[in-house]
C-alpha cells in the first residue's frame, strides 16, 4: 500500500494484516553540481525499486513517503529523526521497518536505526526504461522481496 488516500483507507480496514513498512532514504544535494545528475538518477531508480517491492508485497506492507536528507550532512541527527518516524509508526503497530537506500554511508549508522537497513549498490546512470535496466531491477526486487519475507 502506498501513501495515498485510497490505499490508506484500505489500510485502516485491514491494518491487523499489514505489519511492515518500507521507507526509502534518498539523498538530496544540489551544491555539488558534479553529482546532481547521478543523485537524481539514483533517486529515480530507488523510487522504482520501492514501488516494485510494494507491488510484490501488496496487502502486507505500507510504502511510506521517501525520507530526503542532505547527502554530506551528519547522519546522527538524521538517525534521530528517522527513529522518531519509526516510533510513530510502531504506534499502529508495525512490527517490521525496512529502510532502503543506495547510500553506503548509512551502513555506519545501521545499528542505531530502529529498523533494518537494506543497502543496495547504486547505479551510476542509465535508461530506466531500457529492457536491460528493467531486468536488473526485477531481479534485484525478487531478491529484496525474499529478504523481507525471511523476517516474517
Amino acid at each position: 500500500m502506498k501513501w495515498n488516500e485510497h490505499d490508506m483507507e484500505k489500510y485502516m480496514q485491514a491494518k491487523e494484516y499489514i505489519d511492515t513498512i518500507i521507507l526509502p532514504l534518498i539523498p538530496f544535494h544540489l551544491s555539488q553540481e558534479a553529482s546532481v545528475k547521478k543523485n537524481a538518477f539514483a533517486s529515480e531508480v530507488l523510487t522504482i525499486f520501492s514501488s516494485e517491492i510494494e507491488k510484490e508485497l501488496t496487502g502486507r506492507i505500507v510504502l511510506t513517503p521517501s525520507y530526503y536528507y542532505v547527502k554530506n550532512a551528519d547522519k546522527e541527527p538524521e538517525v534521530d529523526r528517522l527513529n522518531a518516524w519509526v516510533d510513530d509508526m510502531k504506534e499502529q503497530p508495525f512490527q517490521h521497518i525496512f529502510f532502503i537506500s543506495f547510500d553506503s554511508k548509512w551502513k555506519k549508522h545501521e545499528k542505531d536505526l530502529n529498523g533494518n537497513l537494506i543497502w543496495l549498490p547504486g547505479f551510476q546512470s542509465g535508461d530506466v526504461q531500457s529492457v536491460e535496466m528493467q531486468q536488473v531491477i526485477r531481479e534485484q526486487v525478487k531478491q529484496i522481496v525474499e529478504l523481507i519475507r525471511s523476517y516474517w
